[in-house]
């Protein structure tokens, strides 16, 4: 583990396929630009290329700007690239679909819906709630909220509210869940909640979930590979396998961990300062 951890930042071009077994998600050579206001053109990714297997759990870090969350809605859909492509079993990504789930930082609630309703809606708009109304209390259970299901948004914390988005994302059944900064506004206390929540929801579904965050501590809690960006345009410099028995924030190893990626972010940012 020492030298994967105090080795300096590197380009890394693809991940390592597991032996025998294609890719879930590929990300090949992709490159996205925006066009400001004023006509400027900005580069925000290029050539980002990253293959990830079923059933990882992918922590994204880097600095602000960098392109985390436009890499996430590429992999959903929601947002396409100029250059290069991204498959999904095998097939390019060409909009949202419900196999792959995405999660708001700010949970992104109807505030007008309880919230049994909020999760509800995505079943009720393909037609299929009467069949499967049970469901929305059961992962509402998952996710701790039993007894919450009549409340309004304005009636929970932000950290229940961030528990709706992930049972909403769930109950279609997604191969994949994108994680875009859930637990960003969060306190501490139920910010370590989430995050073991997240870790128990991984265990027993055996999804993909791809996490940006800008926590250094939840990229390693979480992740089974650390993706450290380089600031804008983003790419990759450098994939961090994550091998701890126990994820244990006090442990020698995870300080190790710790050290080393605070270590490699700042060589990503400022070079050799």
């Amino acid at each position: 583990m020492s030298d994967v951890l105090t080795s300096p930042v590197e380009t890394v071009a693809r991940s390592d396929e597991r032996a025998g077994e294609r890719p879930l998600i590929s990300i090949s050579h992709i490159e996205r630009d925006f066009v400001t206001d004023n006509g400027d053109v900005v580069q925000v990714l290029s050539d980002v290329n990253l293959d990830i297997a079923r059933g990882e759990l992918i922590s994204i870090i880097g600095p602000s700007g960098c392109g985390k969350t436009t890499l996430l809605r590429l992999v959903s859909g929601l947002d396409q690239p100029q250059r290069g492509t991204v498959t999904f079993k095998g097939r390019p990504v060409d909009g949202p679909n419900p196999e792959r789930g995405y999660v708001f930082q700010q949970g992104s609630l109807f505030p007008w819906l309880t919230v049994r309703e909020n999760v509800a809606f995505g079943l009720k708009a393909q037609g299929v709630y009467r069949q499967r109304k049970d469901e929305v209390d059961e992962y509402l259970a998952k996710v701790g909220l039993t007894g919450f299901e009549n409340a309004y948004p304005h009636q929970i914390s932000g950290g229940m509210a961030q528990r709706v988005a992930i049972a909403r994302a769930l109950i279609d059944h997604p191969e994949v869940l994108l994680l875009d900064e859930p637990m960003g506004a969060l306190d501490s206390f139920t910010r370590a909640d989430l995050q073991d929540r997240l870790l128990d929801l991984w265990e027993q579904y055996h999804m993909t979930m791809i996490l940006v965050t800008h926590d250094v501590d939840e990229a390693i809690y979480l992740g089974n590979r650390v993706v450290i960006m380089s600031p804008r345009p983003g790419r990759i410099k450098k994939i961090v396998p994550i091998d701890l028995a126990h994820r244990d924030r006090v442990s020698d190893d995870f300080t190790a961990y710790r050290k080393a990626l605070l270590t490699d972010l700042h060589f990503t940012v400022h070079g050799g300062e």
